[in-house]
């Protein structure tokens, strides 16, 4: 478990930069520190309060809203099956008994190489796509028990490895915002001026 690396220090501050409010950049602090370890350490919520200025509980508190965020380490790739009512109806329980036979553990369960861990979801918002699941959070829709057999196959030969990257990963490429084109956020405490829009719509 670690805190935050010297180099995603030096990024969360340009993170923070761009917020009225340092605690309102947390969310993303929070998968940066996932991206990381591939989990959100203690010890890094306690480095991302020191921060943004808040305690670790209020960094924990939200985090654990999300069920994107985990606390205990998780293999390289994490495959959440759908187990809610379409999914349910379309086969998901048929999806996971195979997964389960497949990789040997039982949902909730890590495999002993540590590679892939197997967990239910609830709704994943695809409901026409039933069943479904999502592997570090990249969505398979209307899968079958044949289909989960084989990404456990191609997640295991490294087949997938350009399209789905570590646990924690959401994505390659970095954002980045030039100080010129800041948008200006200035804080809720020091702006008094009445919304632009709230002016316009007070004049129809």
């Amino acid at each position: 478990m670690s805190r935050l690396s010297d180099d995603n220090v030096k990024l969360s501050r340009e993170i923070i930069a761009r917020y009225p409010r340092p605690k309102s950049a947390l969310v993303p602090l929070l998968h940066l520190a996932q991206e990381q370890d591939g989990y959100v350490t203690r010890e890094a919520m306690v480095h991302i309060g020191e921060l943004i200025g808040v305690t670790s509980a209020e960094v924990y508190g939200t985090a654990s809203f999300y069920e994107m965020f985990r606390f205990e380490p998780v293999g390289k790739y994490l495959i959440n099956i759908c187990g809610t009512m379409s999914c349910a109806l379309m086969g998901a329980h048929e999806l996971m008994h195979r997964a389960e036979e497949k990789l040997g553990v039982k949902a909730g369960g890590t495999t002993s190489d540590g590679l892939i861990t197997l967990a239910h979801a609830e709704c994943q918002a695809a409901c026409t796509e039933a069943p479904c699941l999502q592997v570090n959070y990249r969505y398979r829709y209307r899968v079958t028990p044949e289909q989960v057999e084989q990404l456990i196959d191609d997640l295991r030969a490294g087949r997938l490895a350009e399209e789905i990257p570590s646990h924690g990963t959401l994505a390659r490429v970095r954002q980045s915002v030039s100080a010129e084109r800041f948008v200006g956020a200035v804080s809720p405490d020091v702006e008094a001026a009445q919304p632009s829009w709230l002016a316009g719509k007070a004049a129809l």
